[in-house]
């Protein structure tokens, strides 16, 4: 039983999910176009929208059809049917020209055609009418132009000859608008029409030639001026702008009185207008009549005579400094004699309270600048009329401050350097003028703000930094200022390095100390180098504030024989190198002793032997006698003792503590505990000044 519910379950969830899943199949839309696509005006065309759609059984399926041209919808319409759709355009015009596309939509589902356009050509010929064949100069026109049977978005052009006066745009086949012509005489009016279509246009042929005749407006304006002899400055000037001729009708004549662009009156038949001449009032003055769009001008010039001519105001001296005296002179070059005395201007500083004074001379003021920028203006006044200058602006300027020196980096002896001259205050331009010891050196102007003084100098002595100075000066009516003296460190570059050696080349043995020392003159800090011949790398590097340094090599052996010198550097980036020192390290002493002592021994023993010897010959029995010591027998200290003796009696010198020593190592190689070489002793009877022995013994 339970397989079988559970077959059954299955089955009817596989019928669900088959109704659940979509009984149709939108396989291809199509669209035509009849009887084609480019066609003439008036012809019935048929735009079709055929859908091929693929059904599971006889459901009935909803279509929503959708036309659009132009990417506008146009049409639309729902039905079941599977027959195709049709979207009639009965008489097309040229405003159905368009790209037209079809879709079907069908529970969500929706396929498009591809899209097709339709091409209409041929428009109707305009046709111009206006109201009246005879108008006056002003009066409106009416004009009505027809697109007969034509549809969509129109844009109507009206002409007069081949001048376009007037375009409108509507959605209707007709335009009317109001046309105003001026002047008199006969006048040809036409028109024309475009059908805006997406993205072009067609435009019409021209409608008919209308002609109309335009009568002249029988009135004019009528201008004076009085009085029309010479005008001076303070007369006064009576202007009356009239309309001249006649109307039965003045409805909508306009008067206007005008100077230049400056409107002064209106009216509609007659303007009176009175003014005080002025020397700015010389030029044309205009009446005006306007009817409409009808204008009429009368036109007359006035010249008119000044009295006395504009101030200017001055200031001296042109150049001037916060708290020096000023001259402010106010004057007007040219005065009318025939109507006006000199002495009758008079003249005034603006603003007041200017702490000004009038002069003796009229128009001159006199005072102290400002501490700050200041605008002064005056005015000239005679018989009724004022004059004002032009602004002045007096900019007082600051005067030099003490200027600064200094340097420019380092200086160097010897070397090329940089002084630096600025003050902190003054106004610009400012001239800088170089001092040594009082005396001119250089000058320069200073003209921008960022600007500086510099001037290139070189010493030969550090004391000569001290004898410079600056002067700075921005005004020619006082005497400059004079900085300090300038102070600067000055670095000498090193010289003469010398290397000096402890001890004394002579005493120089091995196990001393040996003491290199390297001295020069110049600026410290110094960094000194010390070299030993070969060797590439210094042996010792130190940096100090003095000019002189050691380097110790402590316990001196062959090997730190030979040449050695050293090198010094400073700030000033020259370096310097010492003579060359030669070192040659000597035996030790007491290596010398030893040689010495051994020589000695070996000169005794050759003595004794020869001394045998010689007395061998002359009897065995005296030999015996008289020798003490065998020579086999080395250990008598007597007889080394009384020849040591004997040879220091020769040199008449006295055994010191070291022979002593020597003595005693004699004795010590005597039997046997040191060997010395013939060379050894030759040395060391060198040495100990045994010349003569030497030839002696060998």
């Amino acid at each position: 039983m339970g397989p079988l519910l559970l077959l059954t379950s299955t089955l009817l969830s596989s019928w669900r999910m088959v109704e659940a899943q979509p009984s149709f199949t939108i396989k291809q839309i199509t669209m035509a176009i009849e009887p084609g696509t480019d066609v003439r005006r008036d012809t019935n065309v048929t735009v079709k929208c055929q859908a091929v759609v693929g059904i599971f059984g006889q459901q009935a399926l909803s279509r929503a059809y959708t036309i659009y041209k132009d990417g506008i919808v146009v049409y639309t319409k729902t039905t079941s049917s599977s027959e195709d759709l049709v979207y009639p355009l009965p008489q097309v015009r040229v405003s159905n020209t368009g790209k037209y596309k079809c879709k079907i939509e069908i529970e969500g589902k929706q396929k498009s055609s591809d899209p097709k356009k339709l091409t209409v050509t041929g428009l109707s010929s305009p046709v111009l009418r206006l109201n009246k064949d005879v108008f006056s100069e002003g009066e409106e026109v009416i004009a009505r132009c027809t697109a007969t049977e034509e549809t969509g978005s129109i844009i109507f052009y009206f002409y007069e000859g081949s001048n376009e006066l007037q375009e409108t745009r509507v959605n209707s086949n007709q335009a009317e608008v109001k046309l105003r012509l001026s002047g008199k005489g006969s006048r040809r009016i036409s028109c024309d029409y475009t059908v805006l279509i997406t993205p072009d246009s067609v435009k019409s042929r021209k409608s008919n030639i209308t002609t109309v005749s335009i009568q002249e407006l029988p009135v004019t304006p009528v201008l004076e001026i009085s009085p029309r002899q010479r005008i001076y400055e303070g007369d006064r000037l009576n202007i009356s702008c009239v309309v001249g001729g006649f109307l039965y009708n003045y409805d909508g004549i306009s008067l206007f009185l005008s100077q230049g662009t400056d409107l002064l009156s209106r009216g509609t038949t007659k303007i009176n207008h009175s003014m005080t001449a002025l020397a700015k009032d010389s030029g044309e003055f205009e009446c005006r009549l306007e009817k409409g769009n009808v204008a009429k001008t009368s036109t007359k010039n006035v010249s008119v005579t000044e009295l006395f001519s504009a101030p200017t105001l001055t200031v001296s001296p042109a150049e001037v400094f916060q708290g020096d005296n000023m001259k402010l002179t106010c004057r007007s070059a040219n005065y009318a004699s025939e109507r006006l005395r000199k002495e009758e201007v008079t003249y005034t500083i603006n603003p007041p309270g200017t702490q000004l004074v009038p002069g003796r001379e009229v128009g001159v003021f006199s005072g102290r600048t400002l501490r700050y920028e200041f605008n002064y203006t005056c005015t000239a006044q005679a018989k009724g009329i004022v004059k004002h200058s032009k602004i002045l602006t007096i900019s007082p300027k600051v005067s030099v401050s003490v200027p600064k020196i200094l340097v420019v980096g380092r200086v160097i002896l010897g070397r090329p350097f940089q002084i630096l001259c600025q003050s902190d205050v003054g106004s610009l331009p400012i001239n800088y003028t170089l001092l040594k010891k009082y005396d001119f050196l250089n000058s320069t102007t200073v003209k921008q703000p960022y600007q500086q003084a510099r001037f290139m100098v070189t010493i030969q002595k550090p004391d000569e930094i001290n004898q410079y100075m600056c002067e700075a000066q921005n005004n020619d009516r006082r005497n400059g200022e004079l900085s300090k003296r300038l102070n600067a460190t000055v670095i000498v570059p090193l010289s003469e390095p010398v290397l000096t050696v402890l001890p004394d080349l002579a005493d120089i043995a091995e196990g001393d100390n040996l003491y290199l020392i390297c001295g020069i003159k110049g600026t410290p800090p110094v960094t000194f180098k010390w070299y030993h011949s070969g060797d590439v790398q210094p042996l010792f590097t130190t940096t100090s504030n003095k000019i002189t340094m050691d380097y110790q090599i402590p316990s001196l052996g062959s090997k730190h024989s030979g040449t050695y010198y050293c090198e010094a550097v400073n700030i000033a980036n020259n370096i310097v190198r010492s003579q060359l020192v030669t070192i040659d390290v000597r035996m030790a002493l007491w290596k010398k002793g030893v040689i010495v002592a051994s020589c000695l021994l070996v000169v005794a023993v050759l003595v004794l032997l020869c001394v045998l010897r010689f007395r061998a010959k002359r009897g065995k029995s005296e030999a015996a006698s008289e020798l003490s010591v065998k020579p086999s027998s080395p250990k008598s200290d007597d007889s080394l003792t009384t020849l040591r003796h004997t040879m220091m009696a020769r040199r008449g010198e006295r055994p010191m503590g070291r022979e002593i020593a020597w003595h005693h190592f004699l004795l010590t190689s005597a039997t046997g505990a040191a060997t010395v070489s013939r060379q050894q002793c030759r040395e060391a009877l060198q040495w100990k000044g045994l010349e003569r022995e030497k030839k002696f013994f060998f």
